[in-house]
């Protein structure tokens, strides 16, 4: 079994080795404090911006054309300082973007994933929620590591709305090779081994088989 071999997603600055981009999108109704218990870094939040990116994912519970919005750095510095992190406020303008980043790729291999499936007839697929499963390896990491590779540092499962039916994915974050002091990461996106993520998993393998038969 091979490893994950999505192409890696590489920050370009050398300084950011510590960088964890495992935050995913946040609904912007929601937030990400709890009014009841503000904390303040007034010398870290100052030069922080507090400009959010729309993304590209579409939200399932929002209006049509609704999409999740990203985290502004001063959002993403306060949610890691929450978690009890050590997240320095001058490496926002780094971590943000690649956050953004690594969220946009495993949509777009969600997207590769449903194309055939049927959310074309409503929209395409939209997110409906997601969650960190860091302390909970997947089956698939699990054998891996088993056969002696590198366990992944983080997962995620993200739950998407295909025209009414759920279907979930499991998304693995390995660290790949260092190029001097850069940084890549491994997106390994799948949909979850159930009955219809195995059958989804079937019909894909044969047709990528057949694929490298044709182009022999």
């Amino acid at each position: 079994m091979a490893e994950p071999a999505q192409e890696p997603i590489q920050p370009s600055d050398k300084d950011n080795n510590h960088i964890e981009p495992h935050v995913c999108p946040i609904n912007k109704n929601l937030g990400i404090l709890n009014p009841e218990k503000p904390v303040f870094f007034e010398q870290d939040l100052k030069n922080l911006s507090n400009k959010r990116e729309i993304s590209s994912i579409p939200k399932a519970d929002g209006k049509n054309g609704e999409f999740w919005v990203y985290p502004s750095e001063r959002m993403f510095f306060q949610a890691m300082r929450r978690k009890n992190w050590d997240p320095k406020a001058d490496d926002m303008q780094i971590v943000v973007p690649i956050h953004n980043a690594v969220n946009e790729r495993v949509w777009r291999e969600i997207i590769s994933w449903e194309k055939g499936w049927g959310s074309e007839k409503c929209g395409g697929p939209k997110l409906i929620k997601f969650e960190g499963k860091s302390s909970k390896m997947s089956p698939k990491a699990r054998m891996l590591k088993l056969l002696g590779y590198k366990p992944p540092f983080d997962r995620h499962d993200w739950k998407i709305d295909r025209c009414g039916k759920e279907v979930t994915y499991i998304i693995d974050f390995y660290s790949g090779k260092k190029e001097g002091e850069l940084l890549s990461f491994y997106l390994d996106v799948r949909p979850k081994l159930d009955m219809n993520g195995g059958y989804m998993r079937i019909i894909r393998g044969f047709r990528e088989f057949f694929q490298k038969k044709n182009d022999l």
